[in-house]
């Protein structure tokens, strides 16, 4: 059965440096704006500065739709399914979060799934909401290169809750200890959640167009750059004229 981890991509690492440390500004360009209900800070604002309530993301996706996967766990002997969808800061833009959730044939709870980006402090772990429900909590299990797994165990209700929903939010703190919340939306999820399995191949494909899209748009976007460094640059100084005789 694929995992989550391809449907994300090596492509993640670039997006995820939004969160790390001060660089929030670019995420603020992209659709970030201050959160309506500021929550207590991680540490207190230095002396004579205002204090400020977490940065809110609203996330889109460059996938048309919600995926879902089915497969055989060999290990349990179980099938599983889960139904996922990468978001970024922008629709073009490289995958920041993925979300996956899992139901397992014959088990009553279901698991929220988070492939969240690096730079982000991993205890207390992460919270999230549905719409304006009740707050749930979710720890880290394992990081990669690419980004950490982090996951809860919710009841069915919690997934009845996320097919009429409009957003799921959820809460971290980034290197420095500020809050952030990301938006993440939520429609088309309950059609995909019951609706008929993807084919692994053509999930593959659509990963692989996608992939493509986001590299050409990364290869324009440096060219872009090169071009406005070369126009910046200075025109060199006119040779000395040669000494008369």
């Amino acid at each position: 059965m694929p995992s989550i981890t391809k449907l994300f991509g090596a492509a993640a690492v670039a997006g995820a440096i939004v969160l790390a440390g001060g660089t929030l500004a670019q995420a603020q360009k992209s659709g970030a704006k201050p959160a309506h209900k500021p929550a207590a800070p991680a540490q207190a604002a230095p002396a004579g500065q205002p204090q400020q309530g977490p940065m809110v993301v609203d996330l889109k996706s460059a996938q048309s739709d919600w995926t879902k996967v089915c497969g055989k766990d060999q290990s349990a002997n179980k099938e599983v399914c889960y139904t996922t969808r990468d978001f970024g800061t922008q629709a073009d833009q490289p995958p920041v979060l993925a979300v996956a959730v899992y139901d397992v044939k014959g088990e009553e709870s279901k698991i929220v799934r988070f492939l969240m980006p690096i730079g982000l402090m991993l205890r207390p772990g992460f919270r999230f909401t549905v719409d304006k429900g009740a707050t749930m909590e979710g720890s880290y299990e394992i990081c990669f290169p690419n980004g950490c797994f982090a996951e809860s165990k919710v009841k069915q209700a919690t997934v009845d809750a996320m097919k009429k929903g409009t957003a799921l939010h959820v809460q971290v703190r980034n290197g420095v200890g500020a809050e952030v919340a990301f938006n993440v939306p939520l429609d088309g999820f309950g059609k995909a959640f019951d609706g008929p399995a993807i084919d692994p191949k053509v999930l593959e494909e659509q990963q692989k167009k996608l992939q493509e899209q986001l590299q050409k748009k990364a290869e324009e976007e440096r060219k872009k750059l090169e071009a406005q460094k070369g126009a910046a640059a200075p025109a060199p100084a006119p040779a000395p004229a040669a000494p008369k005789q």
